[in-house]
């Protein structure tokens, strides 16, 4: 099999990540070479490929999904917002420039040849690329400039399929509206329909589906059933809002709360956490739960300064202050590391200068222009263990007390510890030994699982190439792959009526 497809979506977080995972792990599974590929990425959670580029987290899920290595040409443009007027825009690994989102609409004439190279490159080295778009195909403002939906699929002649939520309501709305407002030529590559999160029995929605293959003459490839708990690591905090309701932390139960920052970024860092057996992880912005919580997480964020004042705003400096105060363990990762320092120097991100921090560890950060891209290994004295980990940064953290967590990487000061390395928390005697700290000092019963956090983020990518390959038309599907878009596709017209005031 050789070809490519494109992943689209009717709108952000339908399940087109998840969708294109499932499919590289079902192609991999069948003996083909495949890779992820996003044009164009606009997420704060990013991880460190091999080759020292950094690329969207889904797109490394992906290569995962497909049993390939990581690679700056999966994702050659990422977007990540810097604050609420300004985005860091990454090409090819690296940082490129700063923008507005005016400004990088001037950008993408630079961006396409880049775009179109990356694709390129990975269509001659593997014989499957599966795509994913970004948003909607249907953003008809963005058009004209288009670099991963739309645009994509025309300059390289790429199928597309079209994934929307059926949990969220209006799948059917969804999926004809899109197609509609679509010209000819973009219609023509729309291929056929994904429906995801489908709850319930399957047999009534058939009329609607028969309903919508008549409407459009497109087929719905398949219907994915709801999973709970699938696991599939985020790109946006967006999914943050879509978690099932949480359940009632039981007596032995270690209670993790995660402060949902603004500009919150690696997020995930906590999802190996939540893999432990007897641990519940919420995401939060109450200073009620700050005081309760067994562990609080100050997570990663992309706009340090402007998150930090936030966090004084909601009163949650005093809130993690007193329960410094009271003993009660608290971790920062990155961001949020620097959070807890001292003192931030920053002319870089948020370009306000020096900046009081929480002061609840020995360190002081200053922000340099050049972004510290690696990945790392070390061992914690402290806890008695390995870790390895990956750092995105451009904060410089000095420490002038307390003790190293990992060699000479981090800080600890009685209950408050802190640390630079992203993913850290996946490494299984690391972060089992730094729950077995919290269990000690909070005087409750924590019994470390025996699964690898490895071994778990294995089954649920054969989670979701099951879900493929039990549950979508995986013939029709190849068929796309290989002989692109059908040829016989009828276009969907509307009548539009101009309404004008009176």
């Amino acid at each position: 099999m050789r070809g490519a497809l494109l992943v689209c979506g009717t709108h952000s977080d339908a399940g087109k990540s998840v969708v294109t995972a499932g499919i590289c792990r079902w192609l991999a599974r069948e003996g083909v070479r495949v890779a992820p590929f996003k044009a164009q990425n606009m997420a704060l959670n990013s991880v460190v490929a091999p080759d020292g580029s950094e690329v969207g987290r889904s797109q490394a899920v992906q290569a995962m999904a497909a049993g390939v290595q990581l690679e700056a040409a999966m994702n050659p443009v990422l977007i990540k917002p810097s604050g609420s007027r300004h985005s860091q825009v990454i090409v090819m690994g690296r940082p490129y420039a700063d923008a507005d989102a005016r400004s990088y609409q001037a950008l993408k004439h630079e961006l396409q040849p880049v775009v179109a190279s990356a694709l390129a490159g990975l269509r001659e080295r593997f014989d499957v690329v599966v795509c994913e778009g970004a948003g909607s195909p249907a953003e008809v403002n963005l058009r004209d400039s288009d670099l991963v939906n739309m645009g994509l699929a025309r300059e390289a002649g790429l199928p597309v399929v079209v994934v929307a939520d059926i949990d969220r309501g209006g799948v059917f709305a969804s999926l004809f509206g899109t197609l509609a407002l679509l010209d000819a030529s973009d219609q023509a590559h729309i291929a056929g329909f994904v429906i995801n999160r489908f709850r319930g029995d399957e047999s009534i929605l058939a009329p609607g589906l028969e309903r919508i293959t008549m409407l459009t003459g497109r087929p719905v490839l398949g219907v994915l059933p709801h999973v709970e708990d699938l696991g599939m690591d985020a790109e946006d905090s967006l999914a943050l809002d879509a978690r099932r309701p949480e359940e009632a932390a039981k007596a032995d139960t270690l209670d993790v709360a995660v402060l949902r920052l603004r500009w919150i970024s690696n997020f995930t860092d906590a999802d190996a956490l939540s893999a432990e057996p007897g641990v519940r992880v919420r995401f939060t912005r109450s200073p009620a739960d700050v005081e309760r919580a067994d562990l609080v997480v100050v997570p990663g964020t992309k706009a340090t300064v402007e998150d930090l004042e936030l966090l004084r705003e909601a009163c949650l400096d005093r809130a993690l202050a007193a329960r410094a105060e009271a003993g009660g363990p608290i971790l920062g990762i990155c961001g949020g590391y620097q959070l807890l320092g001292e003192r931030i120097e920053d002319d870089v991100e948020s370009r306000r200068g020096a900046v009081a921090g929480l002061g609840l560890l020995p360190v002081g950060t200053t922000f340099a222009s050049e972004k510290l891209l690696s990945r790392r290994e070390g061992h914690s004295q402290w806890l008695g263990t390995g870790a390895a980990g990956y750092e995105i940064r451009h904060g410089r953290v000095r420490r002038h007390g307390g003790e190293p967590v990992i060699e000479e990487e981090g800080c600890r000061a009685g209950c408050v510890a802190g640390f630079s390395w992203h993913a850290a928390l996946e490494h299984d005697d690391f972060r089992r030994a730094l729950l077995g700290w919290v269990a000690q000092a909070r005087r409750r019963r924590f019994v470390p699982g025996t699964t690898p956090f490895a071994v778990a983020r294995t089954a649920r990518l054969d989670a979701l190439g099951d879900l493929v390959a039990d549950h979508v038309d995986t013939a029709r599907l190849a068929a796309l792959i290989e002989d692109g878009p059908p040829q016989d596709l009828p276009t969907v017209t509307t009548e539009v009526r101009e309404c004008y005031a009176s």
